[in-house]
């Protein structure tokens, strides 16, 4: 099982490899943050409306703040990027209001794949859970995505329901809806 510190006042830095980081999501990142929404969920992509609301949201907990938001940026080339900055690579996000958190968002460029990003952004989020004080952090994944039911599943996370036919399907390709699997991981907190 992964290792956090469940005490501390943040939660514990992701490993990245070289020349990657991880920060909180800016106003400014909302473009190439819902680009690559769109170019990843094609049938099911949040609205950039959804993305300023969950970022309206990401105030301090302090201040009554339930969600947290961060995006991963890499070398310029994997994606596009701004001039002078690097490029925008994966994004996450959660919402905590204990007991339960809840993974809102999850997402890596196909061009940076495998290279521990979104494990380094899921252990992010369980540990963030965890310090936050929740004691099981949820998520959805379509049932026709097996790469990211493997990652979860490796990290401790369990099927725990279905939701028949909640994600859309590809009408161009004739597939129906699609089911949603519910998982959960228990927290030491």
């Amino acid at each position: 099982m992964d290792e956090f510190d469940a005490t501390s006042s943040t939660a514990a830095d992701p490993v990245l490899p070289l020349g990657y980081s991880l920060r909180p999501l800016d106003w400014a990142d909302l473009p190439a943050v819902h680009a690559l929404e769109n170019r990843l969920f094609p049938l099911d992509a949040w609205p950039l409306s959804f993305f300023e609301e969950e970022l309206a949201q990401a105030v301090p907990e302090s201040d009554g703040g339930t969600r947290d938001y961060r995006v991963t940026t890499g070398p310029k080339g994997e994606a596009d990027a701004g001039e002078g900055a690097d490029a925008v690579v994966g994004y996450c996000g959660l919402m905590c209001v204990p007991p339960l958190a809840d993974v809102q968002t999850i997402a890596v460029a196909p061009e940076a794949e495998g290279r521990g990003l979104g494990t380094a952004m899921l252990l992010w989020m369980v540990a963030e859970a965890a310090r936050r004080r929740a004691t099981d952090l949820l998520l959805e994944v379509r049932a026709d995505n097996p790469r990211a039911q493997q990652l979860y599943a490796r990290h401790g996370f369990e099927h725990i329901h279905t939701r028949a036919g909640y994600y859309p399907g590809d009408a161009q390709q004739g597939t129906g809806r699609v089911d949603a699997l519910i998982m959960r991981r228990h927290l030491l907190v």
